[in-house]
């Protein structure tokens, strides 16, 4: 299991880690497996979906806003429910196969940090097993 240190910049945001994720598989040197991605936060998530339209994750979060306002009434006293149910929706992992040093992905597809209590520095994990 490795980790690395995400800063997000905005209350909302998803950020595209696939990258990140992808360097780290390939540092492992594990040729055949699984990948998971954690998010050990309870007003942060993780998701996979489109990568190629930057238009998808703003719609996306837009619709969050709609659907889980930030402001109700909520009665967890942080004023930061709305983050919490988010992130119960998403999950805090999602695990993809690795075949041949690649992390299996459809062609659209992308790991996204999902920030909805941010600005904040997060942690993400990532652990592989081969086989």
């Amino acid at each position: 299991m490795t980790s690395f240190t995400l800063r997000t910049t905005a209350r909302c945001e998803m950020i595209d880690i696939t990258d990140r994720v992808a360097a780290l598989v390939k540092e492992s040197g594990i040729q055949d497996g699984s990948c998971l991605v954690f998010v050990p936060h309870t007003t942060a998530a993780v998701t996979i979906n489109e990568n190629a339209d930057p238009d998808v994750p703003r719609d996306i979060l837009a619709s969050l806003d709609r659907i889980i306002p930030l402001s109700d009434r909520y009665r967890h006293e942080e004023g930061n429910a709305a983050a919490h149910i988010k992130a119960s929706l998403f999950g805090a992992s999602q695990t993809v196969f690795i075949e041949n040093g690649r992390l299996v992905l459809g062609t659209w597809q992308s790991f996204f940090f999902c920030e909805f209590d941010g600005p904040r520095t997060r942690q993400v994990m990532v652990g592989m097993t081969a086989g």
